[in-house]
């Protein structure tokens, strides 16, 4: 069985301008892959190209082992695609843009559209224009799975949606995973990837710098600590924190310790077990801060 998605050193470049360089990437039938980086490293270029919509400059890509670039028609057919910027006709309603997309690909039932509409309380019955951009971000991820397809590529597709919305969607994503879809989503929110991925490649600087399992990532990512205690920090627990190799930035401010926390924190937990402590916050670090952290020092090569 051929991979769901495979790309084989894929570049492409504008020019002189940075877009994607050496892509090598193989998803699995049925997995959820997250595409993980900041804006401007890529994500959009690569999925773009996956999809035929972009001419690679070097190196492949299929889908189901079917090339988009040349059996455009064939592989349009296995795939489900929400662009970053979804805009299709301010007259148009989305019923009318689901029926005109069921057309193309040949599909008489389109029930399955009420189903998803319904889900994330999509309307389908307004025209695009009278929209907001998270209720036309809806409208799009209708269209692009209102026909159940074996692939799905969606790029940024939370963007715009509440936070309720967002759940459901997940949740219709991990649906699609039991039912046999692969589904590529990029995001700079690595929460959400978090949450339903089975495994997220980095990009940055338009080149994959990792392949990792998400919650590998995030557990062995610093934290922020901030520990309060209910008078002046013990002298002899402060020096025993900086001490400590997984300890960094530490600061005083009044009864309040602030530090970062870089490895394992058994140690950590058993120093401050007995201390008395009135409060104890501790912050995920943002994208950018795993990305110094683990991927500042340049791109390595990354087994696919």
């Amino acid at each position: 069985m051929p991979y769901a998605i495979e790309t084989t050193h894929l570049t492409k470049t504008y020019g002189k301008r940075r877009g994607i360089e050496d892509i090598n990437l193989r998803i699995e039938p049925g997995e959820i892959f997250g595409f993980l980086g900041p804006n401007g490293a890529g994500k959009s270029t690569t999925l773009r190209t996956l999809t035929g919509f972009m001419k690679p400059t070097g190196g492949s890509c299929t889908i189901l082992g079917i090339n988009p670039h040349q059996q455009p028609v064939e592989a349009m057919a296995k795939i489900g695609n929400l662009p970053t910027e979804f805009t299709f006709g301010d007259r148009m309603t989305g019923r009318q843009l689901i029926g005109l997309f069921a057309r193309l690909r040949g599909i008489q039932d389109v029930s399955y559209a009420d189903v998803l509409a319904n889900q994330i309380e999509a309307d389908l019955d307004l025209p695009m224009r009278r929209l907001s951009r998270g209720n036309k971000q809806k409208i799009g991820i209708v269209q692009a799975m209102f026909h159940r397809p074996p692939v799905v590529i969606l790029d940024e597709p939370t963007g715009g949606l509440d936070p309720l919305v967002q759940d459901v969607f997940l949740h219709l994503l991990d649906a699609g995973r039991k039912n046999g879809q692969t589904i590529l989503f990029s995001s700079h929110v690595l929460s959400e990837i978090e949450r339903v991925a089975d495994r997220v490649g980095i990009i940055r600087d338009g080149r994959l710098v990792a392949v990792e399992n998400p919650h590998d990532l995030t557990e062995r990512a610093i934290r922020h600590v901030q520990i309060r205690f209910r008078n002046d920090p013990p002298a002899d627990l402060v020096t025993s924190l900086q001490t400590m190799a997984s300890i960094s930035n530490l600061s005083i401010n009044g009864n309040s310790v602030r530090l970062t926390l870089n490895d394992d924190a058994s140690a950590f937990l058993h120093a401050i077990a007995d201390a008395p402590i009135a409060s104890i916050d501790i912050e995920r670090p943002t994208l950018e801060e795993i990305f110094l952290t683990f991927y500042g020092a340049g791109t390595r090569e990354v087994e696919p």
